[in-house]
């Protein structure tokens, strides 16, 4: 009993994040995500606050965990001092942590999230660059992003003389010796072995399912699929 209560509270947000909530739901009701998904932030607060270890679990296990946008719209509203949008974000880092998060659908794009923004980051030093958002894992951007891709240099130069060139500017390349430090901050802070525990766990997931362990076939299934049951 507790265990995993414990667990996110060695996490700074839930001390921060979780004071004494009463239950009022006003942080669902001004939740964005409140209104498009099943998904209720008063009852993650609650829910967390039992201390139960199964309904935790439960909870580290969802898909319930990753629907909040993060945007912090309960913040200022509540009238005790909660942040369930911290809480939230130290129920996903113990899923991710302990390898619960490939039990749901949403949780296993983590994988995705790692191979996409997160390679960004150690190969180029940008979360996102115009080369790397391939149209074909993109369709929700439209024939006209299709068009920018493959005319991208002509298109971005004209905003900046140094795209993807050594120098200044918003989109320059990022120098040699900056990506060593921000690789060995990531070193540092424990971001590569989270990173690699992703990798792991989504292997063992993936051959669960019948995949030859988390290759680009399970890549793309994680990516693309969407079972239509998150309304």
């Amino acid at each position: 009993m507790g265990k995993y209560f414990d667990m996110l509270m060695e996490d700074v947000r839930m001390k921060e994040g979780l004071t004494a909530c009463m239950n009022c739901g006003i942080c669902t009701g001004v939740c964005p995500a409140a209104e498009f998904y099943n998904y209720d932030p008063r009852q993650i607060v609650n829910a967390v606050q039992t201390k139960d270890d199964d309904t935790i679990e439960a909870l580290l296990k969802s898909d319930t965990i990753w629907y909040c946008g993060e945007c912090m719209s309960c913040r200022p509203r509540c009238p005790r001092g909660n942040t369930p949008g911290y809480i939230i974000q130290s129920l996903r880092s113990l899923s991710q942590r302990l390898g619960f998060f490939t039990e749901s659908e949403k949780g296993r794009q983590q994988l995705a999230l790692k191979r996409t923004i997160g390679h960004n980051i150690l190969k180029t030093g940008y979360c996102i660059k115009p080369t790397l958002i391939d149209p074909d894992l993109h369709p929700e951007q439209g024939p006209i992003w299709k068009w920018i891709y493959d005319n991208n240099k002509d298109v971005f130069e004209r905003f900046d003389e140094n795209y993807c060139k050594p120098g200044v500017g918003a989109v320059r390349q990022i120098d040699d010796e900056s990506l060593g430090e921000l690789k060995r901050i990531f070193e540092i802070t424990g971001g590569i072995q989270f990173f690699d525990n992703i990798e792991k766990c989504s292997d063992t997931k993936a051959r669960e399912m019948g995949y030859d362990g988390a290759d680009e076939n399970y890549f793309k299934h994680v990516y693309t699929y969407n079972s239509g049951n998150h309304q």
